[in-house]
């Protein structure tokens, strides 16, 4: 299909709606052999004077050969083409509350970052979500009678979790070692992370972020800390594009300070990155210190654009953004929000060139769950969620567009 020198680096992004496939085969490096490069429905296959090497797609995932179009070279980059093709739906991102978990069972609270318990054994009776944080102002501009909640904070019972966007809220009970106190924070005895704060003397909230929810029979699954918490926030904002209509979101600290503005573009990118077994094939090194040498990988994404709000950068923009009522605030520990920033920095460095910058604003992919990848032969299955940094694209490009 074409020739190229080695060494080949691969990038192929699938976008389920749209039934169509983005392959990028990167630009070789200097000194390399010959490579011919043949695509079927199934599998890429690598051929030089060394030998052949095979990268198999995931299951359900099919590309139409037939189809390649759009073929350009770009300097720096790699050659780029364009196929149909076909991907079987995502599964549900996951969240540090185990969506198998239902009311009546006994489970436990644990720190995230070190396993410590935080909660023990506690037994969930209700297990309900929490209203919007607009819901007062809808029921006022909808009934005919007053409201008879309004101003009225909602406060679980012993044995209720109310779950909101980004978080939990339990009865404090008697499980921190001293009685609590309103807006104070909620501290990990052992890593001294911050988990959550005390909204008042009967109730503490708990970021989704930084506890994990499992029945207490289970025990505390060790996820990398960046890959869970990057599937957290993708099930987030998920939940809220699909429930409200949202695709435009304020990031900020539990001190009201914003720190990252968020545009979701899509959520139903597949990204695989593989890594062949011959030394001429290698990957673009997307967070390779959170991957094992040898593993292939292949991501559902969730494309975001965003910018940075630290140290006064895009200060006007996250001015108006915060007083627009159609962009929603996730609020997370601030610790947190600089992780993500760190993310997203790393991997938009490690992408193909032509993806990595576009005017002024970026975009990011978050992944909910990773799929397997084998690339001549079968790799070992690997529980992990990673972030996808993309490009950068400007805000005030897409706001013209939007109003004209």
């Amino acid at each position: 299909m074409a020739v190229v020198e080695a060494e080949t680096r691969v990038f192929l992004e699938v976008r389920r709606r749209l039934q169509s496939a983005l392959l990028i085969l990167g630009e070789p490096d200097e000194g390399g052999m010959n490579l011919d490069i043949s695509v079927t429905p199934t599998s890429l296959l690598m051929r030089s004077p060394d030998g052949c090497t095979e990268i198999r797609l995931p299951a359900g995932v099919r590309l139409a050969p037939s189809s390649c179009g759009g073929l350009q070279y770009i300097s720096g980059d790699g050659l780029h083409l364009r196929l149909r093709a076909q991907a079987e739906s995502s599964p549900q991102p996951i969240s540090g509350f185990n969506q198998s978990l239902q009311a009546q069972e006994c489970c436990s609270f644990y720190c995230q970052s070190c396993g410590e318990v935080t909660i023990k054994d506690r037994k969930l009776l209700r297990v309900l979500p929490l209203p919007s944080e607009n819901w007062s102002a809808l029921v006022g501009e909808w009934c005919c009678h007053p409201d008879p909640f309004a101003n009225k904070p909602l406060h679980p019972r012993e044995n209720d979790c109310f779950v909101g966007d980004s978080f939990f809220l339990v009865n404090s009970r008697s499980d921190l070692e001293q009685e609590p106190k309103a807006n104070t924070k909620v501290i990990c005895k052992r890593c001294k992370v911050m988990l959550g704060e005390t909204v008042s003397s009967e109730t503490t909230k708990f970021y989704m972020t930084e506890v994990i929810v499992q029945p207490s029979e289970g025990s505390f699954p060790n996820i990398p800390r960046s890959q869970f918490v990057q599937s957290v926030i993708a099930r987030c904002l998920v939940e809220l594009c699909t429930a409200r209509s949202t695709f435009r979101f304020t990031i900020q600290g539990q001190d009201g300070k914003v720190y990252i503005l968020l545009w979701v573009l899509n959520s139903d990118s597949l990204v695989m990155e593989p890594l062949s077994s011959s030394g001429c094939i290698r990957k673009f090194p997307l967070l390779e210190d959170s991957l094992e040498a040898d593993s292939g990988s292949a991501w559902n994404a969730i494309k975001v654009l965003y910018q940075p709000c630290i140290k006064s950068r895009n200060k006007e923009l996250a001015s108006s953004w915060e007083g627009d009522i159609s962009v929603h605030p996730l609020t997370l520990p601030s610790t947190t929000c600089l992780e993500l920033l760190l993310i997203l920095s790393r991997n938009n460095a490690s992408l193909p060139l032509s993806l990595r910058q576009m005017n002024s604003f970026q975009i990011s992919s978050w992944c909910s769950r990773r799929k397997h990848w084998s690339g001549g032969g079968s790799w070992p299955g690997l529980w992990s969620w990673l972030c996808l940094c993309l490009v950068w694209i400007s805000l005030d490009f897409i706001l013209l567009a939007l109003s004209s």
